[in-house]
């Protein structure tokens, strides 16, 4: 309440020092040019310099009344402090004295007498725009005893913004205890698939967490480590401009900044007997702030699935029915840890690391029957077991440097960011031959994949941030990532009864990509028009190697350039206007350039193509915000994608080492594609205990490959709808109800999420003995489902909860794939996981000083997500 005072305060005093022009004729300075300057400083606190954020600033200069003839202080300028103690006070007359006033609860109340000092006859032109810093304005604490307290304030579940939405993981009940895949189930624009695989708009966004590039897999990072998940669907040239087709999904990881201490332990309990813990924590005293959080959990993964194929290759043609089931048992492991030191009060230092490892042991059986289509039909039946053994280790530390200049929004970033994750896997694969089902066993084949990866990324960045004016402001950047992937197969059969290395098979392959980037923005504020003009240059190069055959593959990428233009247009107070437009690149990542064929499912042979091209997009999109009277809100947007030589995923015939006709699944790049669509996301609080998030996403898509004799895509409308309930109860209980429906829509351009690069290995994967599709010849049939979750908060403050939730109520979520070409016709059906209940039990705890109480609603708690987003960044 007291916050409340205060910004309404501020608000009092602002309208009066703009609608009240300096009273009597008889002020100091009566007669001079009406010269003004700006006064600017920080408070801190006295004992530890920490920055005193929402502390009411006024300047008050004593003048006659005209009215009742006596004198008295009257209020200039003011305003509330920043998120780093700064303010400054606008437009202040020169001459004469003034008296400096700040408030803030918790704190000794303080004045301070100031003046600008200017001599007259100084020269017009040099006092127009005088500045004056007052410096760092030290304030005592009121000594007073606070008892311990848990943060209670809470942000909304969905704050949206005209450029970006951001998701609150705290809100989300159905993915308590999962990982961040169970997290972007839930989050508007997003689509997630039986493997994990994240789509934006039906491509693939590029991952990153706490706003870099990472090693990482979205399997790989516990639910319970992320504070937030923003989705930007056309970043402007500020961000890297990788990312193709689709926009950047950026995972933001828990880290507070209470003065104080405050922290959580969780554990959970899944209806298959697995179980997690976990907890995090969080100290900030004098000038540290340190923070870590570490989780652990076990799975347990079951897929089914069928495939019916009619080759049409060969003599005679041959239809395959194939049936699956896969267990896949494990677990796996997160630690994240850093700390915040503040070497003054406008320089700081952040450090964090990260350490991740799995250990999981898979196991599938398939029941293969195959009809030869002779005049007379004859069958074969197989059954293959398959016996794996995988894990993974990542880690990753980030060092960063933040200097705040003393003029408000002036500053220099740098940051080096490195990730390094290494997997190995065990595969030993059994074939037993009969003539039918239930026939006497005719022969077997067993063969043994041992395989090991790593991934090193290294990535250097520098921002400085320049305010031109209150009204505009030049930004400018350079950034510098280095990658290497090493990858290596090895195969061994079991003819003669012991293993027999097969160099034909067997490969191994390294590569090392790098990418330079330079960008720089420049945004203006007229009146309600606003404008950011930008443009990035980019160059890389990347180089793969196959150190056993002594052969090197390089590609050298031109220099190109990313321009990028955001318009907004503010038409009343509640609504909002935006167009912006901007131009992306999508490069082939590892396992697409993999020369290497894998043989090792003789019905799912893969092969990358060194020969790919990168894909250039152009996007446009036009944005509409309306917030309504009671904070619900609405966003409604049309977008256009259009992409040249996209890079998609393509069956095709070949003939493989023993004369015998095949298809490989390998990549291509089709000549163009596109995309358009219409979005729509609003926000409703339906009732005081019943909030709603609607997501509509309406669009259609073509790709156009280009080869002789290939059929392009049927093209057809498709949409995707998601609904979010939450019900806040009596007692301290509330309920979460989400759905999603995905109605026939064609193919993603490429399956599988940014990040994961090569060797990092995840929890997650089964796909591959299912059968691949390929995007350019093929759709997904209609899919839904519905998860729920409960919790009950109790204990003092409510301290402590206990939350139930379920995926997939209904048993309906599922994978349903249909692709054909001149060369085949296939259809393939998975399940995984339904209806798991997973039942979690929270606990928090905390302490904290009188600064929690100007923390509870700053703009990084409470905000509707878009206070600095009007231009894009």
């Amino acid at each position: 309440m007291r916050n409340i005072i205060f910004v309404l305060a501020s608000l009092l005093t602002s309208y009066l020092a703009t609608a009240q022009p300096p009273a009597g004729g008889n002020r100091p300075g009566a007669g001079r040019p009406n010269m003004t300057g700006n006064l600017y400083g920080k408070l801190v606190e006295a004992k530890s310099s920490k920055p005193i954020e929402y502390a009411s600033v006024q300047l008050l200069q004593n003048r006659m009344d005209t009215v009742t003839k006596k004198r008295k202080d009257v209020v200039v300028g003011g305003m509330l402090t920043k998120a780093n103690g700064e303010f400054m006070l606008e437009n202040i007359p020169v001459f004469g004295q003034f008296k400096l006033v700040v408030t803030v609860v918790g704190f000794k109340p303080y004045e301070q007498t100031v003046s600008f000092d200017v001599k007259p006859g100084g020269g017009e032109g040099a006092m127009a725009a005088l500045d004056k810093d007052l410096g760092n304005i030290k304030i005592d604490i009121e000594e007073k005893l606070l008892d311990n307290v848990t943060v209670t304030a809470s942000k909304p579940g969905l704050q949206l913004g005209i450029d970006r939405k951001v998701f609150n993981v705290d809100k989300n009940l159905v993915s308590a205890g999962g990982t961040a895949v169970d997290i972007m189930k839930n989050v508007p624009s997003l689509s997630v698939d039986l493997d994990g695989n994240v789509t934006m708009r039906n491509n693939s966004p590029q991952i990153f967490v706490d706003g870099r590039p990472t090693t990482l897999s979205l399997d790989q990072i516990p639910a319970d480590a992320i504070e937030s998940v923003e989705i930007i669907t056309n970043p402007s040239a500020k961000y890297d401009a990788s990312g193709g087709t689709s926009g950047i999904l950026n995972v933001v990881l828990k880290k507070a900044k209470r003065v104080g201490y405050s922290g959580s332990i969780r554990t959970n309990i899944d209806s298959r007997g697995r179980v997690g813990f976990g907890g995090d924590i969080n100290v900030r005293q004098d000038k540290i702030n340190f923070f870590a959080n570490a989780n652990y959990n076990q799975r347990k993964s079951i897929s089914t699935g069928t495939t019916d194929r009619s080759s049409l290759i060969g003599s005679p043609n041959t239809f395959l029915q194939q049936s699956d089931r896969s267990v896949m048992t494990g677990n796996f492991m997160f630690f994240r840890a850093g700390f915040d030191y503040f070497l003054d009060n406008r320089n700081t230092i952040t450090l964090t690391g990260n350490i991740g490892r799995g250990r999981f042991k898979p196991f599938s059986e398939s029941d293969i029957l195959i009809d030869s289509l002779y005049p007379v039909i004859t069958s074969s039946f197989s059954e293959r077991l398959s016996n794996s053994s995988n894990q993974f280790n990542n880690g990753g530390a980030m060092l960063s440097f933040k200097h705040n200049f003393p003029k408000p929004g002036e500053e220099f970033t740098a940051d080096i960011n490195y990730n390094k994750s290494k997997n190995d896997n065990e595969n030993l694969i059994t074939t037993n031959y009969y003539k039918l089902p239930e026939n006497s066993l005719s022969g077997n084949f067993k063969q043994q994949q041992l395989g090991n990866g790593g991934n090193e990324n290294i990535t250097m960045q520098a921002d400085y941030s320049k305010p031109i004016s209150d009204k505009s402001k030049f930004e400018i950047g350079v950034r510098t990532q280095i990658r290497k992937v090493n990858n290596r197969n090895d195969f061994y059969s079991y003819a003669t009864g012991s293993p027999v290395y097969d160099p034909l098979l067997s490969v191994n392959y390294n590569s090392t990509d790098n990418i330079y980037a330079a960008y720089s923005t420049f945004s203006n504020q007229l009146k309600n028009f606003g404008y950011q003009l930008g443009l990035r240059v980019e160059s890389s190069n990347y180089q793969g190697r196959l150190p056993d055959k002594n052969q090197v593959f390089d590609i050298k990428f031109p220099v190109s350039l990313f321009p990028s233009v955001f318009l907004s247009q503010k038409i009343t107070e509640s609504q909002d206007l935006q167009l912006n437009y901007s131009r992306r690149i999508n490069r082939p990542n590892f396992f697409q350039l993999y020369p290497y064929t894998d043989y090792s499912d003789t019905l799912n042979i893969s092969r990358g193509n060194p020969n790919l091209t990168p894909e250039f997009t152009n996007s446009i999109e036009l944005s509409y915000q309306k917030t309504f009277k009671n904070r619900d809100n609405l966003i409604a947007s049309v977008y256009y994608k259009n992409t040249n030589d996209l890079i998609t995923r393509f069956q095709e015939k070949e003939t493989d080492p023993n004369g015998k006709d095949v298809f490989v699944n390998t990549y291509i790049n089709a000549r163009s594609s596109y995309i358009t669509g219409l979005e729509l996301v609003s926000r409703n609080k339906m009732t005081k205990w019943w909030d709603m998030t609607t997501n509509l996403n309406l669009f259609t898509s073509k790709i156009n490959t280009g080869i002789a004799g290939q059929p392009d895509q049927d093209q057809f409308a498709s949409w995707f709808g998601k609904l979010n309930n939450t019900f806040k109860l009596p007692k301290n209980f509330s309920i979460q109800l989400s759905g999603e429906y995905q109605s026939k829509t064609v193919l993603p351009p490429s399956s599988g999420g940014g990040g994961r690069g090569g060797g990092g290995g995840g929890f997650g994967g089964g796909g591959g003995m299912f059968g691949q599709s390929t995007s350019a010849q093929g759709f997904v049939r209609a899919n839904y489902y519905v998860d729920a979750g409960a919790r009950f908060e109790f204990l003092k403050n409510k301290q402590a909860s206990l939350s139930l939730n379920v995926n997939d109520i209904f048993r309906t979520r599922r994978q349903n794939i249909h692709s054909e070409s001149p060369f085949f016709v296939q259809d393939v059906f998975r399940r995984r996981d339904p209806q798991i209940l997973r039942l979690n039990f929270n606990w928090r705890f905390g302490k904290f000083d009188a600064n929690l109480f100007k923390r509870k609603n700053n703009k990084n708690q409470g905000g509707d997500g878009s206070e600095n987003m009007n231009m894009g960044q």
